[in-house]
């Protein structure tokens, strides 16, 4: 179902369209712009769900994955590569091909950039705790802002961008 701009990235205002034409309701907050999961802290009791944090990584092979867990989650970057299928260790992409990829600049890496990705060429992992948590909050390609949404639609907004997936057990 991906019908958005082919030209990227795409901007919150056509996420937020997107969504509306899956029939995906959501709710927006909006805040100061927030880079870190320490700083995002402030809004909890505000902002009910699971929170995220999203890594950006690249095998040796070159192929790309967006791997997104619970804010609290450890995820060993050692063995990671042996969880999601990556070919050797991974290192984290460059903002350059996180742009060119997912739209989106270090500081605001979200499960929502799969929409940018119209070659599909990131592999989409989401952990199997967060996927099991009713509401997840995610930025909406910026981090001035933070997206609840239910647990079934965002697996229907990847599916609908072309990205279905990996549902694995990444944290430790």
């Amino acid at each position: 179902m991906q019908e958005l701009d082919a030209r990227l990235p795409n901007t919150p205002e056509k996420l937020m369209h997107y969504l509306a034409r899956l029939n995906i309701e959501v709710t927006t907050f909006t805040h100061p712009p927030l880079f870190t999961v320490e700083e995002s802290r402030s809004l909890r009791g505000m902002i009910p769900g699971a929170h995220t944090k999203n890594l950006f990584l690249k095998d040796r092979k070159g192929r790309y994955f967006l791997v997104t867990v619970e804010e609290d989650a450890t995820v060993d970057l050692k063995t990671i590569h042996q969880t999601i299928g990556a070919s050797g260790r991974v290192s984290f992409g460059r903002p350059d091909e996180l742009m060119n990829l997912l739209g989106v600049a270090p500081g605001a890496v979200t499960v929502f950039g799969a929409v940018n990705d119209v070659a599909g060429k990131v592999t989409v992992v989401l952990d199997e705790f967060l996927v099991s948590q009713e509401i997840i909050n995610a930025h909406p390609l910026h981090n001035e802002a933070t997206v609840s949404i239910r647990n079934a639609d965002l697996l229907r907004f990847l599916e609908a961008t072309g990205h279905s997936p990996l549902v694995l057990k990444v944290a430790q």
